[in-house]
């Protein structure tokens, strides 16, 4: 194995060898292009940001700045909105599903070091893959670790550090990121803690992120 192929099966690998560097740099280059773009480019940002991205979807959409190490490990689903400054550190492989929010300043990470200092010293490191379900909001300055999942309609709040695997259908927070609640029929009705929605279309289909 090449020092790419044992990044990409989760092995330790030394980052600056078999072309990585090059690959980075190259990466570099198309995020400049895509954080440098006018708001209103936003065919050029569409056809940048699908540049970069190993796999995406219909209806996403990223705000700048944003980055990343590779590009081609990310997989986002359908109708992905991302805000302000979104790091990915893809080393390991990223899948996003469909219908996720991100809140500003999000960073996940596949990336990590060794413990011991001899070991980290070494220059190995390695990545391992993060996996986001369907319908998740995350939100502000939340930061995924290597190696989580997060299930299906699950709500990160704020601030969270997440460091390991949280449920569908829950909301969780803190630091380390825990579950606080089970999501319900009754929070439906609900827009924020105890307020109701005074108007009868939130149930009314899927919001286009092409729309923003």
């Amino acid at each position: 194995m090449n020092q790419k192929e044992r990044m990409l099966a989760g092995l330790p690998y030394k980052a600056w060898l078999d072309g990585l560097t090059e690959e980075r740099n190259e990466n570099k280059m198309r995020i400049y292009r895509y954080n440098s773009l006018s708001p209103v480019q936003k065919e050029e940002q569409e056809q940048c940001i699908r540049e970069i991205l190993g796999k995406c979807g219909e209806s996403i959409h990223i705000e700048q700045p944003f980055h990343c190490d590779y590009g081609y490990n990310i997989e986002v689903g359908n109708n992905f909105y991302s805000n302000y400054n979104l790091t990915i550190l893809d080393v390991g492989k990223v899948v996003i599903g469909e219908n996720v929010m991100i809140a500003p300043n999000v960073s996940i990470y596949t990336a990590g070091h060794p413990i011991h200092p001899d070991s980290r010293n070494s220059g190995y490191e390695y990545g391992i893959g993060v996996a986001i379900g369907h319908n998740v909001w995350i939100g502000g300055s939340v930061v995924i670790n290597p190696g989580v999942t997060i299930g299906d309609n699950a709500v990160i709040g704020s601030g969270s550090v997440v460091t390991g695997d949280i449920p569908a259908n829950v909301v969780a927070a803190g630091n380390p990121c825990r579950v606080l609640r089970q999501i319900t029929e009754e929070d439906r009705k609900y827009y924020f803690k105890n307020r109701e929605f005074d108007v009868a279309d939130y149930n009314d289909g899927v919001l286009n992120m092409n729309d923003l």
